[in-house]
């Protein structure tokens, strides 16, 4: 019993000093460098990660990175936007430091503008526009007072609804209020456009409907003047 727990003893520290030799042996190298595009402009923000001792960094924004790795390692570079690259430190590397100086380059491809539209295809477009929808009260109500202002104004004389009509009525009272500024209205009297209003409601029959009484003048009593003779 006490030779097996003394051969497994001897065992165990035999491979310690083995494992203890390795450690010591493996040597640790400081890769560096500056990492840009192919236009020379330093890219920051890329990962570097040591798939031997599975540690990372990140470039700073002058591009410049800075990580700890061993002979015989394989290094990644990897950025949003650019293709992926790698380098492998050489076994028989003795050096403390190595310089990398990397060179990404870009993966990303420019495509057409897309519209992004809430359906699936063309039939459920179809389907969602000639689908009946209801009425807003307000808009209703916006509609039905829209047609009795044109009902109002076909109703009225020579009117006509139209958008040169609008227009022109428009016009006219712009001019009005900023021609009376301060001042009393114009005096339609004196408007050519009333006047010629007024004339062509002559022409169209706008008293013909309508009676008219003359005024009854009032008898008056002719004095007769008395003669000489028949004062006499």
């Amino acid at each position: 019993m006490n030779k097996l727990f003394y051969t497994l003893l001897l065992f165990i520290l035999a491979i310690s000093f083995n494992y203890g030799q390795t450690v010591e042996s493996e040597k640790y190298v400081q890769v560096s460098g500056i990492i840009t595009d192919k236009s020379y402009n330093p890219v920051a923000g890329v990962a570097v990660v040591s798939k031997k001792l599975k540690k990372g960094a990140l470039s700073e924004p002058t591009g410049i990175y800075s990580i700890t790795s061993t002979p015989g390692d394989t290094v990644f570079f990897r950025a949003l936007g650019y293709k992926r690259y790698h380098t492998i430190i050489p076994i028989t590397f003795t050096e403390r430091h190595c310089e990398v100086d990397i060179a990404l380059e870009a993966d990303t491809i420019q495509i057409k503008e897309v519209s992004i539209m809430p359906w699936k295809n063309y039939s459920d477009f179809l389907k969602d526009i000639t689908k009946a929808r209801p009425v807003d009260p307000i808009i209703e109500n916006m509609n039905d007072n829209i047609a009795s202002i044109y009902v109002a104004i076909a109703n009225q004389g020579d009117y006509k609804v139209s958008p040169e009509a609008g227009y022109r009525y428009l016009m006219e009272q712009n001019f009005n209020a900023s021609a009376t500024h301060g001042q009393y209205p114009i005096n339609n009297l004196l408007n050519p456009f009333a006047w010629a209003k007024f004339i062509s409601g002559i022409k169209n029959g706008l008293f013909k409907s309508q009676k008219f009484n003359k005024p009854v003048r009032p008898k008056v009593r002719k004095k007769i003047k008395k003669s000489d003779s028949d004062s006499k």
